[in-house]
């Protein structure tokens, strides 16, 4: 394989990722949680992904989780998310937050249950 055709494979394939990730943003804006998280799950495993956009995806996925009340599943990508290397700063403080609140929320259900 060529340069040029390596790189136009890389492009395409990083595309295909972010195509994906704004795919899950657009159909979590329309409530449609599950169609969303497999967009961000088909992201998430893209080995072409930026780390930043990986990221962002795995919370947006603990998001739609939570959403539809699989709290655990949300818990566990934000979980992930704060062992990602290369995350911004802002980014992990808001997982371990969001983690947090999470967990406030799974034990007092626990409590009530």
């Amino acid at each position: 394989m060529d340069l040029k055709h390596w790189l136009s494979s890389l492009v395409s394939r990083r595309g295909k990722a972010l195509s994906l990730y704004r795919s899950g943003m657009s159909k979590a804006r329309n409530k449609d949680y599950l169609g969303a998280i497999a967009d961000y799950t088909a992201a998430i495993e893209s080995p072409h992904i930026p780390a930043d956009v990986k990221g962002m995806a795995a919370y947006n996925r603990a998001l739609a989780y939570a959403a539809i009340n699989e709290d655990q599943k949300a818990a566990d990508d934000l979980a992930a998310m704060l062992t990602m290397p290369g995350l911004p700063e802002n980014i992990l403080r808001e997982a371990r937050q969001r983690r947090e609140r999470l967990r406030r929320r799974l034990v007092k259900e626990e409590g009530n249950g």
